[in-house]
């Protein structure tokens, strides 16, 4: 049966070799039976450029390269934690980059694909930091430091960031309802597939008086790893935890 499949926020690190494990299984088994697989931001807890040269990485990377090699199209999009990904990654993994947003035709549907942090709209300061990060400038400047400053610099954005994040309630860095109307509306499709806020679930949304659907992709944790299959006629949650029992 022809079977499509979303991943997203699995934030491989060296520090969690099971999930790392856990991935290469996956690229060798089930995503290598799809018709795609489409990788919605923070494959990695973090890219710090190209040069990365994280030894728990590169079976990943080499993974995605058979993957593709075996004819198996992966499209990649840019989380809060990797935006960094580039060209040369590209050509490492065989991947496809896609923007943020983008339109997909799953099986006759036109549906939205996102990683979802700019949905998170009441979540000022994220978003004022996100747009830094973003920028090409900063981007180009953060890459001419040597690997060792930009470690340096990673480690110290993320603890003020896990402090920032137990002071955010989670309603502040959920995404609002207003944001998630205004992109369906912008875009004209009636179903929405995201990631980043570690709620996992189908969501109802009401568009024009008509019903749209949003489905939101797991973050890959010890309780559950979750990954989404859709088919033609339908779209299932699966956690991989439970699948390999």
């Amino acid at each position: 049966m022809p079977e499509t499949l979303f991943i997203a926020d699995l934030h491989l690190d060296s520090k969690k070799p099971f999930f790392i494990e856990l991935c290469l299984d996956f690229l060798a088994g089930r995503a290598r039976q799809a018709d795609a697989l489409y990788i919605l931001g923070d494959l990695f807890e973090v890219w710090l450029g190209d040069d990365n040269d994280e030894p728990a990485y590169k079976p990943v990377l080499a993974a995605l390269h058979n993957l593709t090699q075996s004819g198996i199209p992966v499209f990649i999009m840019h989380g809060n934690r990797d935006f960094l990904l580039g060209s040369d990654f590209l050509k490492t993994t065989g991947c496809q980059f896609i923007e943020d947003p983008y339109v997909m035709d799953l099986y006759a549907k036109p549906t939205l694909l996102m990683h979802g942090d700019t949905l998170c709209t009441l979540d000022t300061d994220y978003q004022s930091f996100r747009r830094q990060m973003r920028n090409p400038s900063w981007q180009r400047h953060f890459l001419e430091q040597p690997l060792a400053e930009r470690r340096k610099l990673a480690t110290q954005t993320r603890t003020i960031s896990q402090a920032r994040t137990q002071m955010t309630t989670k309603y502040m860095m959920d995404v609002t309802t207003e944001a998630v109307r205004a992109v369906l509306e912008k875009y004209g499709v009636y179903q929405l597939i995201h990631g980043h806020i570690h709620r996992p679930g189908i969501y109802d949304e009401c568009i024009y008086n008509k019903m749209a659907l949003r489905r939101v992709l797991g973050e890959w944790r010890d309780e559950e790893v979750i990954i989404l299959s859709c088919h033609p006629e339908y779209c299932q949650f699966i956690d991989l935890l439970k699948n390999n029992e």
